[in-house]
């Protein structure tokens, strides 16, 4: 069996993308370790090395039709929910998959954030986002042991 995972998040920094992209690997190595074939998907890699800033303003249009796309193909979606304010175009990519599911199991938050991120005491992020994600974790090693969970009932034909 095998899974395939999205991960939303903002990658205008470089401390953003080296982020993502160890939890990239670290999601990989659990896989491995639990021998589940997992696809784990992030917009950074939907581009070649400057692609992007070569398509100047047409970019706009070769984003949004690569990353909804890896969107529609994959089983789950993992988004980076740090910072004041989810990312817009995180928060739009979270609306959408689950507008595809209408499954919240299909959606794990990350949020490393201890800022309170919502309209109320015990808010993580926005009402909306929040009611998107079956869970919200609060760091790697947490998101790392829930989907440890998911790759094991994978593992053994359950899920």
């Amino acid at each position: 069996m095998s899974i395939s995972i999205y991960l939303a998040g903002p990658l205008f920094t470089e401390a953003e993308r080296e982020w993502m992209s160890r939890l990239k690997g670290r999601i990989e190595a659990l896989a491995l370790e639990i021998g589940v074939a997992v696809e784990a998907i992030w917009p950074w890699e939907l581009f070649a090395e400057g692609e992007i800033a070569a398509m100047g303003c047409n970019a706009i249009d070769a984003i949004f039709a690569r990353c909804k796309n890896a969107l529609d193909k994959v089983d789950l979606v993992v988004p980076l929910l740090d910072g004041p304010m989810v990312d817009d175009g995180t928060a739009w990519e979270i609306g959408y998959f689950y507008c595809l599911h209408a499954d919240k199991s299909r959606i794990i938050g990350i949020r490393t954030d201890h800022r309170n991120g919502g309209e109320c005491d015990g808010a993580r992020v926005n009402a909306m986002i929040q009611g998107c994600c079956s869970r919200i974790a609060s760091s790697a090693d947490e998101l790392l042991a829930l989907l440890r969970d998911i790759f094991l009932r994978l593992s053994e034909k359950t899920i």
